[in-house]
This record gives structure tokens, C-alpha cells and sequence, in this order.
């Protein structure tokens, strides 16, 4: 459709000047958010926030890893929640071993070339980790990932895992290939990373891939594998924007530092477990989070 004379005339004004339209300014923010629990509560209780502050904005959860960060790459997701070795190892390709504050600041600068912003971090670092029950690990003597790669080659120890696990570097191809052992395929079973905690608390494997702040961890009493090489990277927690669109809406630093600023791995471990273990929804966790934080009204 063409522009009238005159409102060409005024955009061709306001490009010169270097203004930006209020339709611009007031551009819905568009939440992104992966495909398990904490993903789905901090995409949640960003949306709520922004709203509150009298932002337009949208959410787009239920996303894997990769699909994600195109969108954002793509300028369909504007902001959302990531962990600095994902994006240190899959994003970027970096395979240096870095310390947490390393990590952060090597991916900030490289994204940074990109157009993202890494804001303020966290102090929750969820990493990856290995798990089996108490009563496997006594019986099979199962204390380190070590311990694990020594006989998972010849035992019938099933691994739940999800599907991008499986096939990511600082996921298993990267584990076996640092511990010096392989799953063999038919003992890989393949689900939603939602439903490996269950499958390992009620028997249907042995070890199951599980996050470090998820509160079935512990309610589940489950045994993490210590990782005695180090292979898994730190997975701080923090809030990525594209920059223009923190140019656009210059108060959404300070709310997004702010809310980063109240998340530890112990309140993360917290929701999630409200979710995960007690059944609650996650916009009323999400929500009951934000008002005791005096952020909601």
C-alpha cells in the first residue's frame, strides 16, 4: 500500500532528523521461552512484569534451544532467558574451558557483534548433570560421571535424555567424547525433558539428564553424579535483548537487571519445584513470585 504524500513526507522528516515514531517506540516486546519449567516461568513472569510496567508485549514459549535463538537472531523474539554455556558452546562455538565470570563476558562480547545484549546476570547457574537413584547408585557403585563411563558401555543402564541433549557438544556427544565412553544407542531413550524425572523415579531407566535447580532433584531424591572433569560449562542465568530494541524501550534494562538481580539458584529451585513436585500452574506461581517480590501490584 503506498503512503499518502504527506506521511511520506513526514517519514522522510523524522529519518532525517533521527526521531523515532511513537508506533515504534510502543512496538510489542515479544517474549521468547524454551520448552521446560524454569523457561516457561521466567517467560512468563517477564511478560507479567513489562505489562505491569505499561509495555506491550507478547509471549512465544515452548521454543527448543536452537529454534529460540534464531527467532531472536531473526528479530522475532526480543528478549529472553539464557545460560551462558549454551551459548558459549552451541551458539558460538567456543570449546575453551572458561571460569563463570569468563564465560559471561566472552559471550557477551561475541553476541554483542550480533546485536544482543547480555544484561545483568543471575546468581543461578543451572547446569547440566547426570542422575540415578539412591539404591542404583549404591548397587552399581555409581559416585562420579567417571564411575558411570566405566560401565555404561557393558551395563544395561538406560539414559533418559531429550533429543537436543543427545545431539548438542556440551551435551552427550561431548560427555562421552571427555569421559572416553559411548551409550550404545539402544539404551539412549529419547523424550520431553519434562518427563526424565519421572522415568527415573519410577524405574523405567537407570540415569536420566537433569538441571541442577530442578526441584525434583531433591524432592525426588535423586543422586547427582559428580562431574570430576569438568566437562559441563557454567550455565549462568541471564536476560538477552536485541539492542535495538532496549534503544527503543530504554526502561527495559533497569526492569529486566532488576528482576535478574532477585534470582538464585535456590529461588529457581524453589518455583520449579512448586510447578514440577506440587502441581501448581505456572502463570499463578509466576505471578504469586512477582507480588511477594513487590513487582505486581
Amino acid at each position: 500500500m503506498r503512503l499518502p504524500l504527506a506521511a511520506l513526507f513526514a517519514a522522510t522528516t523524522m529519518a532525517l532528523l533521527g526521531t523515532v515514531p511513537a508506533a515504534a517506540q510502543t512496538k510489542t516486546v515479544v517474549v521468547g521461552g524454551k520448552n521446560f519449567t524454569e523457561q516457561l516461568l521466567l517467560a512468563e513472569m517477564t511478560t507479567e512484569l513489562l505489562k505491569s510496567k505499561g509495555l506491550a508485549a507478547e509471549k512465544k514459549d515452548g521454543l527448543a534451544s536452537s529454534l529460540l535463538r534464531q527467532a531472536q537472531e531473526r528479530g522475532e523474539v526480543d528478549v529472553y532467558w539464557e545460560y551462558t554455556g549454551t551459548a558459549l558452546v552451541v551458539y558460538n562455538k567456543v570449546e575453551d574451558r572458561l571460569t563463570p565470570d569468563e564465560t559471561y563476558a566472552r559471550v557477551k562480547e561475541l553476541d554483542s557483534k550480533k546485536g544482543l545484549v547480555w544484561l545483568k546476570p543471575s546468581s543461578a547457574n543451572n547446569t547440566y548433570a547426570i542422575a540415578t537413584t539412591a539404591d542404583q547408585a549404591r548397587q552399581k557403585n555409581l559416585r562420579t560421571i567417571s564411575d558411570l563411563a566405566g560401565v555404561a558401555s557393558s551395563a544395561d543402564l538406560k539414559l533418559a535424555t531429550d533429543g537436543e541433549f543427545a545431539r548438542r557438544d556440551d551435551g552427550l556427544l561431548g560427555l562421552q567424547k571427555t569421559y572416553g565412553f559411548t551409550y550404545p544407542r539402544t539404551n539412549l531413550v529419547l523424550m520431553d525433558p519434562g518427563l526424565t524425572y519421572e522415568a527415573l523415579r519410577q524405574g523405567r531407566v537407570e540415569t536420566a539428564v537433569v538441571l541442577s535447580t530442578d526441584g525434583r532433584v531433591k524432592a525426588f531424591n535423586f543422586t547427582v553424579l559428580q562431574d570430576d572433569k569438568n566437562f559441563f560449562p557454567s550455565y549462568v542465568l541471564a536476560p538477552v535483548a536485541r539492542r535495538e530494541v532496549l534503544d527503543a524501550n530504554p526502561q527495559l534494562t533497569d526492569i529486566l537487571n532488576d528482576l535478574s538481580g532477585r534470582l538464585t539458584e535456590d529461588v529457581m529451585r524453589g518455583l520449579n519445584a512448586v510447578v514440577d513436585v506440587d502441581k501448581k500452574d505456572v502463570r499463578q506461581v509466576a505471578s504469586e513470585f512477582l507480588k511477594n517480590q513487590n513487582l505486581l501490584r
